[in-house]
């Protein structure tokens, strides 16, 4: 049965951060260099925690910022359902498509600037996550950013085979990818209806080899999420974080242990993993 409680987060510091005018809170622990961990719908969830101590406790610091929903909150299906509702009418999120890329980005793309400067080292990491998954692509537009981790990005909502992005994005990322040869770790399940198959044709089109998109079985999904994520998402999708089984050998704990060695391989490029 999964655990129903709250998440306190009293192992973090939680700080008032600004870019460009604009402060969010932010969740921070760890040492060694930045990595933003982006929540998923509908919030910094117990399981987006266990995901960023699993960060911190590989030698890094990570940084989680609060962008909807209620920090530490298990993910009810009524209270998460409002806030998906909430989101996808902000102005800081292009949920649909035609909306081409979400302002937020641009907050994040500063987050990882500061975070770079208060950690050193090559580059920041960033991962998203469902809702965001897709903002850790487009943070890559930031030169500190050079780990981006994308899982099971659901946006824009209404095409399955649509990009969260606008076509001048686009092309900056292409060049990137092209000039730095930057690569993008991307994770979903072979039958989530919110990120599909044509999605990651998609990246793969725009990316070309750049783009290592990693596809789970079904059958490898917690079957005992949160009712959020059992009632609402209705679909194996979160790779990570509600749908991982936290057992050894198990694929989503393997592919847990891919994204550390990602980041670690970028971030850390002379440390030996064990």
């Amino acid at each position: 049965m999964t655990d129903c409680l709250d998440d306190a987060i009293t192992d973090f510091s939680r700080r008032s951060l600004g870019v460009d005018g604009v402060t969010k809170t932010v969740h921070v622990a760890g040492s060694g260099p930045a990595v933003v961990l982006m929540p998923e719908m509908p919030g910094i969830s117990p399981d987006v925690l266990r995901l960023a101590r699993w960060v911190r406790d590989a030698g890094f610091t990570v940084y989680v910022p609060s962008l909807f929903g209620v920090d530490g909150a298990y993910p009810t299906a009524q209270a998460g359902d409002k806030v998906a509702r909430r989101a996808c009418v902000s102005a800081e999120f292009r949920a649909f498509a035609g909306g081409g890329t979400s302002p937020v980005t641009g907050w994040l793309r500063g987050l990882a600037r500061l975070a770079h400067a208060e950690c050193g080292g090559p580059g920041v990491g960033a991962i998203g996550l469902c809702f965001t998954g897709n903002f850790a692509l487009t943070m890559a537009l930031e030169p500190a950013v050079i780990a981006p981790v994308v899982n099971h990005p659901s946006l824009p909502l209404d095409d399955p085979a649509g990009l969260e992005l606008d076509e001048a994005d686009a092309l900056a990322i292409r060049d990137r990818v092209t000039r730095d040869g930057l690569t993008v770790l991307a994770y979903r399940f072979a039958g989530d209806r919110w990120c599909t198959a044509a999605r990651f044709a998609a990246y793969q089109a725009l990316l070309g080899d750049a783009f290592d998109g990693r596809v789970l079985p079904d059958d490898a999904a917690n079957t005992d999420p949160p009712p959020f994520f059992r009632d609402v998402v209705g679909t194996p999708h979160s790779v990570v974080t509600a749908h991982l089984v936290d057992e050894a050998g198990h694929p989503t704990l393997r592919a847990r242990d891919e994204i550390l060695a990602f980041l670690t391989a970028r971030l850390m490029p002379g440390r030996r993993e064990v």
